[in-house]
């Protein structure tokens, strides 16, 4: 047993009488041992006017950038080099594969929409270019590269079908308002994953926009801006996204990145960082004003049912919401493991798409909150692996509710033969909770774990039991 993941229990162990008093009341007297988080926030930097600098006529989104372009030469090179690009990560070895995988929301799947191949008329809107309409788009084009999504102001610039500015959009207008990227930029895309308003991650949904402290403490309190964070070099986006990003791509990120060297006055609180991730006490709760979706179920879309969006509808299924749940907890070292296009599956069992990974004796591994998205979703019943079919466009599923047609047209597009025959099978996925941080006040107590708290499962994850009853304590 790691012995480095159980020196915090212990100490809790001594205290097993006091561990009823919150936590603050422990607080001594002697100042914190650590680094003004503050400075290592960035300065606001006045942003330059681009009025009067913009030259026009602007036809098309690809003019707009040839015009940024002519003074950020480097600009659109530097975003094809991320994955917010080529929504594909560099070939990675994942466990129990000899050969390295790409892997990304351009090759795979999930457990929401299932995939964009064959539906990049709605998938790719969200895509930072222009006219990603199949397979053929060249990602080595820079012009390609659409510089208002991160950078206009929203209330002038959206992006339509393929990607494309949207209709009616006053390019020279958007083009002469951008400045850094705000909460909405990031947010009009990032907000609205899987098809909605709060669907997809649980801690990122529209109430971030102009959040109050009780929503997200950073963002409410202070008007923190994503970039505040999320701080980027080259157009290099820290961050990672476990249902697409396996491995962390590009710089690390973490509450430590600020909150440096000894976090809390009380000592024994500090010893808790070894195995518990800052996330799992100061995210007591998802979704904090808005439900997020907790389970899809594909097998009853195309019935003539009632609807409604947090319930039924026919083009999707059945679904089911959550706002304000308690996270799943489990060990997680910052990489997971990834269903492959094309893995077989046991149809009885529940398959896991992005299952993390780390466990009790993985001295980088720490206990962490996780939204997990259940679902029912199509598989080949001949061929035992989950299936992408053709849901937007002319010959969809949204158009015809013909579930063999949208499997076998969609063939070429995913890669996948269908065999004629088609099931609905359980799988899951994990979402990290790193967004809609509480006020400290609001942070979980000792009882929320320990005595008669139950958020955490401890023989779950590895313990005998609540370190509280170690030793003969009751």
């Amino acid at each position: 047993m790691n012995e480095f993941k159980y020196t915090w229990f212990f100490g809790l162990m001594a205290t097993a009488l006091l561990i009823v008093v919150p936590v603050a009341l422990f607080a001594t007297n002697e100042p914190p041992q650590t680094t003004n988080p503050w400075q290592f926030v960035p300065e606001d930097v006045p942003e330059v006017g681009h009025a009067d600098l913009i030259q026009g006529p602007l036809a098309t989104g690809a003019d707009v950038t040839k015009e940024c372009l002519r003074c950020h030469e480097d600009s659109a090179h530097e975003v094809m080099e991320t994955t917010h690009w080529t929504w594909e990560s560099e070939p990675i070895t994942l466990p129990g594969r000899d050969e390295p995988v790409t892997v990304g929301k351009k090759n795979q799947l999930n457990n929401f929409c299932i995939g964009i191949a064959g539906n990049w008329n709605k998938c790719t809107a969200c895509h930072i270019g222009y006219g990603w309409e199949d397979e053929s788009f060249d990602f080595t084009e820079q012009t390609n590269v659409d510089c208002l999504s991160c950078h206009a102001d929203v209330g002038l610039y959206g992006k339509g079908n393929y990607g494309y500015p949207a209709e009616g959009v006053d390019l020279m207008a958007a083009a002469q308002s951008v400045g850094n990227p705000t909460r909405e930029n990031c947010g009009s895309c990032h907000f609205n994953g899987g098809g909605g308003n709060a669907v997809k991650h649980g801690d990122l949904d529209e109430s971030l926009y102009f959040p109050n402290e009780t929503i997200d403490v950073h963002m409410g309190r202070y008007d923190f801006q994503c970039v505040d964070c999320h701080q980027t070099e080259n157009h290099q986006v820290p961050g990672q996204i476990t249902m697409v990003s396996p491995v962390a791509q590009g710089p690390s990120l973490s509450c430590q990145d600020c909150h440096q060297e000894v976090p809390h006055q009380d000592e024994r609180i500090n010893t808790h960082l070894a195995a518990v991730a800052c996330q799992t006490c100061h995210i007591p709760q998802g979704a904090v004003r808005t439900p997020t979706k907790m389970d899809w179920d594909w097998s009853t879309a195309g019935q003539d049912l009632p609807e409604d969006p947090h319930t039924y509808l026919k083009i999707k299924g059945n679904f089911v919401y959550e706002q304000g749940f308690a996270p799943t907890y489990t060990w997680f070292n910052g990489t997971t493991d990834r269903y492959i296009l094309g893995d077989t599956i046991n149809p009885t069992e529940t398959t896991v798409l992005n299952p993390p990974l780390g466990e009790i004796n993985d001295p980088t591994a720490q206990i962490w909150p996780f939204k997990v998205h259940t679902a029912l979703q199509p598989y080949d019943a001949g061929f035992d692996y989950l299936l992408v079919p053709k849901t937007a466009g002319e010959d969809g599923f949204w158009t015809n509710f013909d579930w063999d047609n949208a499997f076998a047209s969609n063939q070429e597009n995913s890669g996948l033969l269908y065999s004629g025959e088609y099931g609905f099978a359980p799988t899951e996925t994990y979402w990290t909770l790193t967004h809609m941080v509480a006020p400290k006040e609001q942070a979980l107590q000792c009882t929320a774990c320990h005595g008669e708290g139950n958020r955490l499962d401890w023989e779950a994850l590895g313990y005998p039991g609540d370190p509280l009853y170690w030793g003969g304590r009751k």
